[in-house]
């Protein structure tokens, strides 16, 4: 059974830091693109950053380029993406997701095959 589950989240002020963490298990994710989204209250769900298997290729959304920091860790049996979010703002404040996709990259989340459950994080101003 596949399992994508995020951690980390939590209410943090305005210019704080914050990491997150997903740990993804169940298959095989080799060759598996992954990637973070979040989605606000009434918004559509957005694409934030990915990372390829290796690590070679990652990719930011121009939202987050320099205050966010994608990562991954390939274990046997597990992977796990980290996403350390700094100089975090209150329109940072949303459910964030870890999903994984085997193909090419998109930020359409109809492209991405697994997902998390989400990890609330609220930002104060």
């Amino acid at each position: 059974q596949v399992q994508l589950v995020e951690s980390g989240g939590g209410l943090v002020q305005a210019g704080d830091s914050l990491r997150l963490s997903c740990v993804a298990s169940g298959r095989s994710f080799m060759g598996f693109r992954m990637g973070w989204f979040r989605q606000a209250p009434g918004a559509e769900r957005e694409y934030l950053a990915s990372i390829t298997w290796t690590g070679a290729s990652i990719d930011y959304v121009e939202s987050v380029k320099g205050r966010f920091t994608i990562s991954r860790d390939n274990a046997k049996n597990t992977v796990t993406v980290p996403l350390q979010m700094s100089t975090l703002r209150p329109e940072d404040t949303a459910v964030y997701f870890c999903a994984a996709t085997g193909r090419s990259l998109s930020p359409d989340p109809a492209h991405w095959d697994f997902w998390g459950q989400g990890t609330q994080v609220t930002v104060s101003s």
